[in-house]
């Protein structure tokens, strides 16, 4: 299964955001490679949560980015993060030891959604944030 990579057309320009998106992808690689590889179900349920963990994490400091400075997309952003966490959970709820080629396919249409997210959304708020 292919990797996620962190290239240049992902740069927002903030440091903790572009740091966390490295480790985002970082993570949703291993989690990727742990569908694909066999990997056992123990591994499989340590990486889902630390992904969906991690998502949480990010979103949480994204939007306190986005408060402290008044970001006037805030509420666009919020419900996006809101809705992503959701699908995620839901995706990554029914992996098994195994997962089917379908929960890998929804995995990776859902990661497609975060990194357009991430060159869009996220890009504007990083130039907004280098404004401040």
């Amino acid at each position: 299964m292919a990797k996620y990579e962190f290239t240049s057309n992902l740069l927002t320009g903030n440091a903790i955001i572009d740091k966390e998106h490295r480790e985002l992808i970082d993570a949703v690689n291993k989690l990727l490679e742990a569908c694909s590889g066999g990997k056992g179900a123990e591994q499989l349920k340590a990486t889902t949560k630390f992904l969906n963990d991690y998502v949480d994490k990010h979103f949480a400091h994204e939007e306190q980015l986005q408060q402290q400075s008044s970001y006037p997309n805030y509420t666009a952003h919020k419900a996006f993060h809101e809705k992503y966490k959701q699908t995620l959970r839901e995706i990554t709820s029914g992996f098994s030891d195994a997962p089917s080629f379908a929960d890998t396919t929804k995995l990776n249409g859902h990661i497609g959604v975060l990194i357009t997210h991430i060159k869009t959304e996220d890009k504007r708020l990083g130039e907004f944030l280098n404004k401040k």
